[in-house]
């Protein structure tokens, strides 16, 4: 009779996401992602090898085999996913980039450094290799715990009797959910000397650890650039980002100077990091360097062909910035230990002593299950060995007694009586072969009882104690690292930094700027003509500036602000250029009121400015409201951020600066025109001179309701700027005609008609303040203001 269905349930619908949620999981955490501690294996892995060894016995001295088998065994009977789950775990196993120390030979295609895919399962083989059997040739003596396979039919191991700290060793990483893991590989030969430490010294802590373990060791080698405070600390907190460099060195190939890169950092796709070179060099942004190309074989070889050879730090210190060849590689010591009363071992982060801890107490537990389960084999054998002695001693009524019985269970039964035997002991002596009983080596069999008597006496010592136990260990540790210790690949180098300078790494050529009234830019590489310059309607040229491209330029602001960028950045076109708020953040209406190429200098800021107040050249600022002053340019031949810096405060009310102009020497002189038709000149340098954004000091008293129309230097004594009047007259401010003192309310020039206009010749410069030739040219003619 059928069963009869069970009723439906009405159940709360976060409830059942929520329960159904945490069993999936809890499922991830311990049955996929998360390696155990004890033989630092995720399940796919554990269950490759077990299958490989177990049933297909493809031990190290077995022919290959093909992996399609492999993957075949192992998702048949163990582990109920995708193939090609279980095909790239075998896969990373065999790759020797991946792993420091194999446990899969592979043969064939097994992927690369480039990123390049292994070949399918049907084309490659594989066997285990001799460290993975150090992993598993206990399993068969009781050291560990097997349960039923997903679908009851077999058996495989809770985790392999590893007599190797796997974990530390290959590393591990792996995503599961609310949690991953990034554990890095770790040389051999440290890993077993630091266990044998903390037997030696159980209450030695982290730090004391770390002498042991100074730090990662990766399969790709490469240099660490953290100190051991660092690199301690991260030990300790179980996690934290170490940064790995590639290795290079300097070669010479005839007159070539050559860049070698031999190893590159942990896990990184080496073709990319090419191709990513060749882009920066194809976009010119990497000038020390002509070509690259890979010449590796099976050892990592890329190749930088230089300029010259002394530019060779500049190139790597470039693109140890801007490439993943100097890259942080974050560390998470995330894994399952076991803990006592929990039916599974749970997820934790761990510091470096208690991960090898619990890999010391798990191996000594699995030492003492081999111990006792060779000790219950060798009382086996003693068991039978004394029946065989037994038998010896009359061998002729034993031969007497099997002959008269009437069947098998009669002569066990008459051989028990008579030589006082149990059920297995007279069955063992009935399984000998008649002609065998009658010539028992009756010597052999003595000196195996007392071996066997000798080597359970021994057992028995060594489980009595747990210092004998832990002798064991340590003296298994010593042969296997004496076996499989190599040297270290990844060296140590704190504080190897190479020094990055952003203007080494634009080419150094002579560049022309121009800038419109309208704020339009554009760089081009031939010496333009102001009124040849293609430039938008109702718009025109106001600057044009020579310089370098690693120079910087520097545009100021009515506002007082100092917008400042490479040379190199400003667009290079035959156009209108791009407009200035393209590059920098600038506030509604803000517009250009002066400009400038400096060469960069050591980085200072505008506050800071100049040591003295005298260091010229500077810049001179006047404002509408007849306020001005004096700044350093120091603190403006860096690029800034698109917000800028502030040069100038502004008081309120007052419009803004009217231009800034660049005073060479300081001998120049001051002229300002205002509305009213008021002229005044006097030397620059009385001007306030200030480090950092100011108000400055009053240039001109202004009459209510004047204004300032027009500023600029003047090197000569008949030389100004034009300023128009209303009714069309054209006047020339020179400090010959308006000389007087800062502050002065200066000349009125024309009487009952005011100026209304200043005009404007482009502002030439050609060459950066400070070199030889003249900086800066006035300005006549040009548009209103």
């Amino acid at each position: 009779m059928p069963p009869t269905p069970t009723e439906p349930q009405a159940v709360a619908l976060h409830e059942a996401t929520r329960q159904r949620y945490l069993s999936y999981a809890l499922s991830v955490i311990t049955a996929r992602a998360l390696p155990d501690v004890r033989d630092g294996l995720k399940p796919v892995q554990r269950r490759i090898l077990y299958a490989m060894d177990a049933n297909l016995k493809l031990r190290p001295d077995a022919r290959y085999r093909k992996s399609a088998a492999v993957v075949g065994e192992v998702m048949a009977k163990y582990h109920p996913h995708g193939d090609q789950s279980i095909y790239e775990a075998l896969v990373r196993m065999a790759q020797p980039f991946s792993l420091r120390h194999t446990l899969v030979d592979g043969q064939g295609n097994f992927g690369s450094m480039d990123g390049d895919a292994a070949a399918a399962m049907r084309y490659t083989e594989c066997r285990l290799t001799r460290v993975a059997m150090e992993l598993l040739t206990e399993i068969d003596q009781g050291t560990v715990d097997l349960r039923p396979t997903y679908d009851g039919q077999h058996e495989e191991p809770e985790v392999l009797p590893a007599q190797l700290p796997q974990l530390l060793i290959n590393g591990a990483e792996g995503i599961a959910v609310g949690m991953a893991t990034r554990i890095p590989p770790h040389n051999l030969r440290e890993v077993l000397a630091a266990c044998v430490a903390l037997i030696d010294q159980p209450s030695i802590d982290t730090a004391g650890l770390c002498r042991f373990i100074p730090g990662p060791d990766f399969p790709t080698g490469a240099v660490i650039l953290d100190g051991p405070d660092v690199l301690r600390q991260i030990y300790e907190d179980g996690s934290g980002s170490v940064r790995v460099r590639a290795r290079w060195a300097r070669e010479q190939r005839g007159r070539r100077a050559l860049v070698v890169i031999s190893e590159i950092p942990y896990s990184l796709n080496k073709a990319s990091v090419v191709e990513r070179i060749g882009e920066l060099v194809a976009a010119r942004k990497l000038p020390q360097v002509v070509d690259v190309r890979d010449e590796s074989t099976d050892q990592v070889r890329v190749v930088l062909e230089l300029r010259d050879e002394s530019d060779a730090e500049a190139a790597m210190a470039y693109l140890f910035r801007h490439t993943p060849l100097q890259t942080p590689w974050h560390v998470n010591l995330t894994c399952l230990v076991p803990v006592p009363g929990a039916p599974h071992p749970v997820p934790m982060r761990v510091d470096l002593r208690t991960a090898l801890q619990a890999w010391l107490d798990f191996r000594q537990l699995t030492v003492r299950r081999r111990f006792q389960h060779e000790l219950d084999r060798l009382r086996e054998r003693i068991h039978i060995l004394r029946a065989f002695a037994a038998i010896f001693r009359d061998l002729d009524l034993a031969i007497r007694l099997i002959r008269e019985a009437e069947g098998r269970r009669d002569a066990q039964e008459r051989l028990m009586d008579a030589f006082d035997l149990d059920d297995v002991q007279s069955d063992r002596v009935l399984e000998l072969q008649l002609y065998r009983l009658s010539r028992l080596p009756i010597a052999d069999i003595l000196d195996e009882l007392e071996q066997k008597l000798i080597r359970e006496a021994e057992i028995e010592a060594i489980l009595a104690s747990e210092a004998e136990i832990r002798a064991v260990i340590r003296k298994e540790l010593l042969d296997l690292k004496k076996l499989y210790g190599e040297p270290r690949r990844t060296s140590f180098e704190a504080g190897a930094e190479l020094e990055y300078r952003e203007s080494a790494y634009i080419l150094q050529e002579t560049s022309y700027v121009v800038l419109t009234r309208d704020g339009w830019l554009r760089r081009q590489a031939t010496p333009p003509r102001a009124d040849k310059v293609r430039v938008r309607e109702g718009d025109e040229v106001g600057w044009v500036l020579q310089g370098s491209t690693r120079d910087t330029l520097t545009l100021f602001t009515h506002l007082g602000v100092a917008y400042a960028t490479r040379v190199d950045d400003v667009p290079a076109t035959t156009g209108y250029g791009e407009p200035v708020q393209k590059h920098f953040k600038l506030a509604d209406g803000e517009r250009v009121v002066g400009a400038v190429i400096l060469e960069p200098q050591a980085t200072v800021t505008a506050e800071e400015g100049a040591d003295d107040d005298e260091d010229w050249p500077q810049g001179v600022a006047v404002t509408a409201g007849g306020r001005g002053l004096r700044f350093p340019l120091g603190g403006h031949s860096q690029p800034s951020q698109r917000g800028g810096r502030r040069y100038l405060r502004l008081d309120d009310g007052d419009p803004g600066v009217i231009h800034v102009a660049i005073a060479q020497t300081g001998d120049e002189q001051a002229c300002i025109a205002t509305r009213a038709g008021v002229g005044l000149a006097f030397p620059a340098a009385e001007l306030t001179a200030t480090k950092g954004a100011a108000k400055g000091s009053t240039a001109i008293a202004l009459k209510e309701g004047d204004a300032v129309l027009a500023f600029d230097l003047s090197a000569a004594e008949d030389d100004g700027p034009t300023v128009v009047s209303a009714k069309g007259q054209a006047v020339v401010i020179r400090p010959d005609r308006c000389h007087g003192k800062r502050g002065a309310r200066g000349k009125e020039l024309l009487k009952k008609d005011p100026f209304a206009l200043w005009t404007r010749r482009p502002t030439l410069q050609t060459d950066p303040p400070g070199a030889d030739a003249p900086a800066v040219a006035a300005h006549p003619d040009g548009g209103e203001d």
